[in-house]
């Protein structure tokens, strides 16, 4: 069996550089902080049971250039990008489901626990979602405790706010011209 190759792209965000991690299909295989590196590749070895190997990648990946477009404020673009990730049965079961709350949404770990069917695995939902090795892409900034108070995030909390800070900011009505009215920004399947 061949060896899993990845290609990484370092790329600048509002929030430092982001790592993204995709595979020869560019489905993406992981998305990470550059200050948690060592956290990314520990994901990676436990996810895929080797150190795969790593080639930078010599032109922007549609992730990568996704990822701009969605810090240029385009909230769904990162939507329909292919995934891939290891992980067990369980873990990529809450992974699915984090990628169908909306941008500028949160929902409590309880509650979605309560949309995979298992509401009693709150605190695994808990460990799933704090081992996504796809940040962002499979939104756990997202998630939120059941007060509606920020929780952890792998990132750093000041990002988490930052993002959930940006995701609304897109969402509020914008002005086209000066000359017409605002026209609110709609979220697939969400509310005008």
């Amino acid at each position: 069996m061949n060896p899993l190759r990845l290609h990484l792209e370092r790329i600048p965000t509002p929030l430092g550089q982001a790592l993204l991690i995709t595979d020869e299909l560019d489905r993406v295989r992981a998305l990470d902080w550059h200050d948690h590196e060592a956290r990314m590749h520990r994901l990676l070895r436990l996810h895929y049971r080797t150190a795969p190997a790593l080639a930078l990648r010599a032109r922007p990946s549609a992730a990568a250039r996704a990822l701009a477009a969605y810090f240029d404020g385009d909230l769904h673009v990162l939507d329909a990008l292919p995934v891939e990730t290891g992980g067990t049965a369980f873990q990529r079961l809450v992974w699915s489901a984090l990628r169908a709350i909306p941008p500028g949404s949160t929902i409590a770990y309880s509650e979605l626990a309560q949309r995979i069917g298992r509401p009693a695995a709150v605190r695994a939902v808990g460990l799933a979602n704090g081992a996504n090795p796809i940040g962002l892409i499979v939104p756990c900034h997202r998630v939120v405790g059941r007060d509606g108070a920020l929780t952890g995030y792998a990132g750093g909390m000041a990002r988490k706010a930052w993002l959930l800070d940006h995701e609304r900011a897109m969402r509020r009505p914008v002005s086209v011209d000066p000359g017409r009215a605002s026209l609110p920004f709609q979220a697939i399947g969400g509310p005008a």
